[in-house]
C-alpha cells in the first residue's frame, strides 16, 4: 500500500502543512538499483582519540566512495580509541562542525572498540558511544542514518569491511541507530571456484535455501540472494505452492512446498536439494505467522501454533541440518526476529515470545557454531514492513507504526532482504552472534 503522507510531504503544500502543524517530514529513502548503486556525494574520515584504526583507508576507498569534505554523503568517525572522558570530547569535536552538511540520506557511521572488563574507564566510554549514536539518529533527520560499528580487535580495519561496505550504500537504507559488533574471530568461507563468482555477486557458486518466501519479505530475501549470485531454493507450506513455483521460474531456483513444522522438515529439505549441489550455505529461516489476541482471550491453540510455526521449527531444522552436515563450513545461518521480541506488542505474548526466542538462539548457537561447524548465526529484527499484513492494519495503527520510528515512514520488505544478503556475504564472516533491527530506528525498544 502506498504511503500517502510520506508522498503529500514531497509536495510544496505539503511541506509547508505539515511545517506549520509540526507533524513529521519524512524523507524518500533511495534503495540500491544496479543503475544507482552507491551512495550521492564524498566520503568524510575523522578521527578521534589517540590513534587511528590500521588499514581504515584502504578499506574506505573500496567502498567507491571518493574522499571529499564537500556535503559529504556519507561520514565515519574512528573513535577506536577513545579511552577516557577527555577524549570522548574528541567525537564531539570531530562531529559538531559537520553534522549539518551531511547530504539528506547520507550516512554517519562511528567505529568503536569493545568496552574492556579491565579498564572500566574505557569501557564507560566506549559504552557511551552507544547511547551518543542512538541519540544522533534521532536527531539526524532527511533519511539520514547513524550507525555505531564496535570492533572487538582494533588492530586492523579488515575484519569490518564488508559491514562498511553495507552500511555505506543504499543497501542499509531503512537501518540506524543500531550497534553491530565485528568479532575477533572469523568462519573461515573457502573460496568457490572464481568462474562462479562474478563481480557484484558475492554468493556466486553457493545455494541458499529460504523458508516462507512464497510472498513478502520472503520473497524479497529469495530475489536478492539470487542477485547476489545464489542458486535459491524457495520453501513455502504447500498451499501456497502456485506462487512458490512461478517465483522459482522466476528465480531460476528450485521449489519446495513443505510444512516447515514437520518432524522430519530437516530430512526433506537435505533431501530437496538440487542434483550436484553438495549441501547448504546460506538458511534462512523467515517462515513465521501471527494468531493475534491478548492472553486473557488467546486460546491454547493459538498460542502453541505461533510458536510451533516461529520457534520450535526454528530450532528443530537447525539442529537437523548441522547434525547432518548438511550446512557447509563457511556457511551462514540468518533467522528472522522482530521488534516485537524486543520491545512487546499488545495481544501479541505469542509472538514476542518467539521472537525473543530466536534472539536468544541467536546469542547462545552463535560461538558454538562458529566453532563447531564453521558457520555463523544472525538475525534481523524488522520494525513496521510495508506489507500485505501491514496494508491489513487499521489505519490509525498503521499511520503510527510507520511514523514512530526515526526515519517516519515503513521499511520495504528490500531492507530487510539486503540487511541478510549481508549476514550471507562469504566476506562476512566475522560477524556472528548480532540481531540488527531493520526498523528505521523505531521508537519502540532499545
Amino acid at each position: 500500500m502506498a504511503d500517502r503522507y510520506l508522498n503529500f510531504t514531497g509536495t510544496a503544500p505539503g511541506r509547508f502543512l505539515t511545517r506549520r502543524l509540526g507533524l513529521p517530514q519524512p524523507a524518500p529513502l533511495r534503495r540500491w538499483s544496479a543503475e544507482h548503486p552507491s551512495l550521492d556525494g564524498p566520503l568524510l574520515r575523522l578521527t578521534a582519540g589517540s590513534s587511528a584504526l590500521k588499514g581504515l583507508d584502504e578499506v574506505l576507498a573500496r567502498t567507491g566512495l571518493e574522499s571529499g569534505t564537500e556535503r559529504p554523503a556519507a561520514v565515519v568517525l574512528d573513535a577506536t580509541g577513545v579511552a577516557d572522558v577527555g577524549a570522548l570530547a574528541g567525537v564531539h569535536a570531530a562531529l559538531h562542525p559537520v553534522v549539518r552538511s551531511v547530504a539528506p540520506g547520507g550516512r554517519i557511521v562511528v567505529l568503536g572498540s569493545a568496552p574492556s572488563a579491565a579498564d572500566h574507564h574505557q569501557a564507560a566510554v566506549q559504552q557511551g558511544l552507544e547511547g551518543f549514536v542512538r541519540s544522533l539518529g534521532k536527531e539526524a533527520g532527511r533519511g539520514r542514518t547513524v550507525t555505531l560499528v564496535r570492533l572487538v580487535r582494533t588492530d586492523s580495519a579488515a575484519a569490518a569491511e564488508s559491514t562498511l561496505r553495507f552500511l555505506l550504500s543504499p543497501k542499509s537504507a531503512y537501518v540506524s541507530g543500531q550497534v553491530i559488533e565485528v568479532g575477533a574471530s572469523s568462519v573461515d568461507r573457502e573460496a568457490v571456484a572464481p568462474e562462479a563468482v562474478e563481480p557484484g555477486r558475492p554468493l556466486g557458486g553457493r545455494t541458499a535455501l529460504v523458508t516462507g518466501a512464497a510472498r513478502g519479505i520472503g520473497a524479497s530475501v529469495a530475489e536478492t540472494l539470487a542477485r547476489d549470485g545464489a542458486q535459491v531454493v524457495v520453501l513455502d507450506i504447500p498451499s501456497a505452492q502456485d506462487e512458490l513455483a512461478q517465483l522459482a521460474e522466476r528465480l531460476g531456483g528450485t521449489a519446495l512446498p513443505l510444512d516447515i513444522t514437520a518432524d522430519d522438515a530437516g530430512e526433506r529439505i537435505a533431501a530437496a536439494l538440487p542434483e550436484g549441489v553438495a549441501g547448504l550455505d546460506v538458511l534462512v529461516h523467515n517462515a513465521g505467522i501471527t494468531r493475534d489476541r491478548k492472553l486473557a482471550n488467546m486460546p491454547a491453540e493459538r498460542w502453541s501454533s505461533v510458536l510451533e510455526v516461529n520457534l520450535a521449527a526454528v530450532l528443530r531444522t537447525t539442529d537437523s541440518l548441522l547434525a547432518s552436515g548438511t550446512l557447509n563450513r563457511g556457511g551462514a545461518i540468518v533467522a528472522t526476529a522482530s521488534i516485537a521480541g524486543i520491545a512487546g506488542n499488545v495481544g501479541q505474548t505469542n509472538y514476542a515470545a518467539a521472537k525473543a526466542g530466536i534472539i536468544g538462539l541467536v546469542r547462545s548457537l552463535a560461538p558454538r557454531a562458529l566453532a563447531e561447524h564453521g558457520v555463523t548465526v544472525n538475525a534481523v529484527a524488522p520494525g513496521f514492513i510495508e506489507t500485505r499484513m501491514t496494508a491489513a492494519v487499521p489505519l490509525f495503527i498503521r499511520e503510527a507504526g510507520r511514523r514512530m520510528n526515526s526515519l517516519a515512514q515503513g521499511g520495504l520488505p528490500v531492507d530487510v532482504a539486503e540487511t541478510t544478503a549481508w549476514f550471507a556475504d562469504p566476506a562476512s564472516g566475522s560477524v556472528n552472534g548480532q540481531v540488527v533491527r531493520v526498523c528505521g530506528q523505531s521508537l519502540l525498544g532499545a
